[in-house]
């Protein structure tokens, strides 16, 4: 499965009007790109793992197959343009073509999304801490929060995924805010797709009455794990944290908690590894939500590339090399 194929999966057209509102191509000193194939080379910048505009302009001047690919011809636009348009479409126009895309996929079958998990991230920032260690020197949006291994200076991505480890939606904020005050926005926004959510697994980070209780006024079941404190004893029907992974209670809900949870891991440990997720040189709150809904974008046109072929074993493979497209192989 190579470049262009995964990129002509994508149905843009509902959004061509949308992105050319956005995206003026007149004007003194303008070149006359297409808004849709400056779009599909920011995908090709996550699936061959680009980690700046600036390379990925160079690429497209180098490899002329990927250029095609995208849909260029003579000229390739600059660096300066790719940021030019990103600003100029902003965060809520790239969450309209993502949301564009998870309805191409429940509508076609190969998304279900009944049972979901939700797991979060920590997103690194290009830049260094200001004088108060609190915030962002150059990237104000940035804010020190204790990540995975221990106090960082970044941003915090809350996803959802579905029982086969595919995204369905995200949610971004400075790292300092808690988990718990994204994931009413996060469920209103998946919700809003059309998307019944029966179940939805959680770790012991959104054991909350708050969140109990949203969860019942959308009428979603919910496991969600319970942390031991001194002084209380959980119920028996609950899930309890054991140590840093397991937990003990129920058969049957440590079943499904721990396939929820190994999707989830899974998606995240994959899109690290493969489409540059840690390695991205952007500052800002909304370059963030921009390159996260990108790299899903990605995940969907890679899903929905394989099952157009009839391959669905490859719809959560994606490439971890240039080689590996190059080559015309199978996706991974």
């Amino acid at each position: 499965m190579n470049v262009k194929r995964v990129l002509d999966s994508l149905n843009l057209d509902q959004i061509r009007t949308d992105l050319a509102i956005h995206y003026h191509r007149a004007g003194p000193g303008r070149n006359p790109l297409n808004p849709l194939s400056m779009l599909k080379a920011q995908l090709a910048k996550h699936l061959l793992t680009i980690i700046s505009d600036r390379r990925l302009s160079l690429r497209l001047q180098s490899d002329h197959k990927v250029a095609r690919a995208c849909g260029f011809r003579r000229h390739t636009p600059s660096h300066g343009l790719f940021t030019h348009f990103r600003h100029r479409l902003g965060e809520e126009t790239y969450q309209r073509v993502f949301n564009t895309l998870t309805k191409t996929l429940i509508e076609s079958g190969a998304l279900v999304g009944k049972v979901l998990a939700v797991d979060s991230t920590h997103l690194k920032t290009y830049s260094g801490r200001a004088m108060d260690n609190r915030a962002g020197g150059s990237d104000p949006d940035a804010r020190v929060g204790r990540g995975r291994r221990g106090f960082s200076l970044g941003y915090l991505s809350l996803f959802l995924v579905d029982i086969e480890g595919f995204p369905l939606g995200h949610v971004e904020a400075p790292l300092n805010v808690n988990e718990k005050q994204l994931v009413e926005a996060l469920l209103h926004r998946v919700l809003g797709e059309c998307i019944e959510v029966e179940l939805l697994a959680g770790d012991s980070q959104l054991e909350s009455e708050a969140i109990f209780m949203l969860l019942e006024s959308l009428r979603v079941s919910h496991i969600i794990a319970w942390r031991k404190l001194n002084g209380r004893r959980n119920p028996p029907e609950v899930l309890s944290v054991k140590d840093r992974i397991d937990v003990e209670g129920p058969g049957w809900m440590r079943a499904i908690y721990k396939r929820l949870r190994a999707a989830a891991e899974s998606f995240n440990g994959r899109a690290k590894s493969r489409l540059a997720y840690q390695r991205l040189t952007w500052q800002g709150l909304e370059n963030a939500c921009i390159h996260v809904g990108l790299v899903l974008m990605v995940a969907y046109a890679v899903c929905i590339a394989a099952y157009g072929i009839g391959r669905l074993e490859l719809g959560n493979l994606w490439p971890s090399s240039r080689e590996g497209m190059s080559r015309g192989g199978g996706v991974g």
